[in-house]
């Protein structure tokens, strides 16, 4: 599966925001647009105040996707279910620094599993405790919302940190990438790619439009 690429940013649209009593039309839709992956939000109701969807969810969409599965976990002690989301197709695990007690061999546990491994911050957090994590990881990704629920207002310092991880990335001459996710829609995607984004998350963007699959694709030309 792709993984970088080499001259668009990466829009991964977030199914949390699709229509679940049609789940399989949205994703045979989303297979068919110019989206690269898969977003797939999963909340615990303890790090985050909600609660999505789990392991029955993607065991039953494994097989219809032809994308990559984005899989953020937004969960306490993430580590006890590495194995089972790559054994449900994840090709992507990313995990907060604030819900792991040992950072460093939760994202070795990752990559042990043959999967990508990215780390993610919340929107208190500064840029500067990825620093030493940075050389470990795949991805960062960067919540431009407080994580938890759909459909919220971009945060504008989040294009500070974008920029702040960027630099550290080219300081240290590194290939991870930088995602971003929360509040990003055609009014400003361009504005978080030129701060140094490599890959977005869109869910009420996408899924509330009358095309989505002209948003994804208007999403790539920005």
């Amino acid at each position: 599966s792709r993984f970088k690429l080499d001259t668009m940013a990466i829009v991964s649209p977030s199914i949390l925001s699709s229509n679940f009593a049609y789940l399989q039309k949205d994703i045979e839709m989303l297979n068919e647009s110019e989206a690269d992956w898969f977003h797939i939000d999963v909340m615990d109701g303890v790090f985050v105040p909600n609660i999505s969807f789990g392991f029955p969810i993607l065991h039953s969409i494994r097989n219809i996707v032809k994308k990559p599965l984005d899989v953020h976990l937004m969960i306490v002690n993430p580590e006890r279910y590495v194995e089972r989301f790559r054994d449900a197709g994840a090709s992507i695990i990313t995990v907060h620094y604030e819900a792991c007690a040992d950072l460093k061999r939760t994202i070795d546990l990752i990559h042990s599993c043959g999967v990508k491994a990215g780390v993610s911050i919340n929107p208190e957090t500064p840029t500067a405790v990825l620093r030493e994590i940075l050389p470990c990881v795949d991805l960062v990704l960067i919540m431009s919302v407080h994580p938890g629920f759909g459909g919220q207002k971009f945060i504008e310092d989040s294009l500070q940190k974008i920029c702040e991880v960027k630099r550290m990335i080219s300081e240290e001459n590194l290939s991870c990438l930088i995602e971003v996710d929360g509040g990003i829609g055609l009014g400003n995607v361009e504005k978080v790619v030129r701060a140094g984004a490599d890959a977005v998350v869109a869910g009420a963007a996408v899924f509330s439009a009358e095309s989505p699959e002209s948003v994804i694709r208007d999403m790539k030309k920005l």
